[in-house]
């Protein structure tokens, strides 16, 4: 199949793209991920690609990195997720985010994606638990803070900080705390920052 393609950007139409590869037009669709880090029209470029082959269609979709694509890969495995659904998950958010979420098995996060319900959001935690993050040092930080980071973690996006924010403070929380000298000790760390 189709693995990679390398060409002239001809067109520029979120999601979609294409790519003249030696005279040949290829349109292909691209998370927004990919599509912001693609260069300026008539500019040489080269993607990762996956082709779904349909009853009714053959879609070509395209990705700045490897993790990008075997993520996507992943995504379509599950039962209920298209392609277009997994499209949405990585416009919606990073790779590095996704896998967080599905280390600290936080179903809130996922459904802020458009598209994704409560439902899929569950299904999507079951299915790639272990499958996906276990190498990003995610599980490190749950570790060190013991069973309750999911609890701090989610006290603190609820206090308003940013999730870059909140998973700093809380690398630095004590391993073994409960959640109320979690939270202490990450506001304490917040502070100082």
């Amino acid at each position: 199949m189709i693995g990679r393609i390398a060409g002239s950007l001809i067109e520029k139409n979120p999601p979609q793209i294409m790519v003249d590869c030696q005279g040949v037009g290829y349109e292909i669709d691209v998370p927004m991920s990919t599509f912001y880090n693609l260069p300026a029209i008539g500019e040489k470029v080269a993607l990762l690609t996956h082709l779904a082959i349909r009853e009714d269609a053959h879609v070509l979709f395209g990705f700045g990195t490897a993790e990008e694509r075997t993520t996507f890969k992943q995504l379509i495995k599950i039962s209920g997720v298209g392609a277009r659904t997994a499209l949405s998950i990585l416009s919606g958010m990073s790779v590095a985010d996704l896998a967080q979420a599905i280390t600290l098995q936080e179903a809130g996060r996922l459904t802020r994606v458009p598209g994704i319900g409560k439902k899929t959001a569950e299904r999507l935690l079951l299915e790639l638990k272990g499958k996906l993050g276990a190498d990003l040092g995610a599980a490190g930080v749950a570790a060190a803070a013991g069973d309750h980071s999911s609890d701090i973690l989610n006290a603190l996006l609820a206090l308003g900080y940013s999730d870059k924010e909140a998973l700093a403070a809380l690398k630095l929380v004590p391993a073994g705390s409960g959640v109320s000298d979690g939270i202490k000790a990450a506001l304490k760390a917040l502070s100082k920052s």
